[in-house]
């Protein structure tokens, strides 16, 4: 499955929008992180990332993410993510959870937990 993002500029209230449409895994985040950063880059207070439509995301997803936010944060501005999907928003919940120390092996045992919590969440 693909990524697609879509951006919207709000100039006036500056918030950026960026829409993802798909899977954003291993194969789709060295794309979504550019696109990620010249949004960035534009200096807008907010950034939201609407996860209305994303369908799944795995450790390499969320590695952009959570280096946007910290990149984001420490220019004094903020990244938020908006209508993520029960399946998505468990992945997010389980990270909330986590101990700060590694609880797995590799990105691929990590990669194979958050596909079985997204398939639990889906019914599937």
């Amino acid at each position: 499955m693909e990524l697609k993002t879509t951006v919207t500029i709000d100039a006036e209230k500056s918030v950026a929008r960026v829409a993802l449409s798909g899977a954003l895994n291993t194969d789709t985040a060295p794309d979504f992180e550019q696109d990620l950063q010249k949004v960035i880059a534009g200096g807008h207070q907010l950034t939201v990332l609407d996860m209305k439509d994303l369908e799944y995301i795995s450790s390499a997803g969320l590695r952009v993410i959570f280096k946007a936010a910290k990149q984001t944060k420490a220019a004094g501005h903020r990244l938020a993510a908006a209508n993520r999907k029960p399946h998505i928003d468990k992945v997010f919940e389980i990270l909330k959870a986590l101990p700060d120390m590694a609880v797995f092996a590799n990105d691929r045992e990590l990669d194979d937990y958050l596909d079985a919590m997204q398939k639990q969440v889906r019914g599937g």
